[in-house]
């Protein structure tokens, strides 16, 4: 029961934090996002420490979930078209409806992170079925520095996402087939298939 209402008031400060900021997120407005008699946050979540790695944990939680959704609901990677309509995918839940909420959050604590280091450790990307995909693609290309390829890969993908949260619209499919190719593309000198 516990675990519930731990769980109830990170999906609360994860609301307080995208609606209000960083500066918002107090134990008083979980309280009331949650609709929990005063002082019930800072019984679960002592300092706001606590509470934001509470709240951290529980993104990274939503977020591995999103992307083992996304995962399955995608065929195997076979070609470039296919990689990108997946970034496309992930890219939009990540801007529209509940995605564009922990989008705010996770940058949020993002920025928290560079002053925290636990706080930074939970937040390093992990394993996780939406990287295995793209490893895994990159590899069956012939691609030879597949970690590198991976992580940049994925890294400029988290940047259009976070330009277009800013400034608004959606990631351009152009941009997203751009970073595939670029991804794919031999270095030179290197042998093997540049799709």
């Amino acid at each position: 029961m516990a675990s519930d209402r731990r769980t109830l008031l990170a999906d609360a400060a994860l609301d307080v934090l995208a609606d209000e900021g960083v500066r918002g997120l107090t134990h008083r407005a979980v309280d009331r996002r949650a609709a929990a008699p005063p002082g019930t946050t800072s019984a679960y979540f002592r300092t706001r420490a606590a509470l934001l790695t509470g709240l951290v944990m529980r993104l990274v939680q939503l977020d591995q979930a999103e992307l083992r959704t996304t995962a399955e609901e995608l065929p195997s990677l076979r070609t470039a078209e296919e990689l990108v309509d997946g970034m496309v995918l992930l890219a939009r839940r990540r801007l529209t409806g509940e995605g564009r909420r922990r989008s705010l959050a996770r940058y949020a604590c993002a920025v928290e992170s560079v002053r925290d280091r636990e706080l930074r450790e939970i937040l390093v990307p992990r394993e996780n079925a939406g990287r295995d995909a793209v490893r895994l693609f990159l590899s069956e290309h012939g691609v030879t520095d597949v970690e590198d390829r991976t992580h940049t890969l994925l890294t400029c993908i988290d940047g259009l996402v976070f330009d277009r949260l800013v400034n608004g619209g959606e990631v351009p499919r152009e941009a997203l087939e751009g970073l595939v190719a670029a991804a794919l593309r031999q270095a030179p000198g290197s042998h093997g298939p540049s799709n």
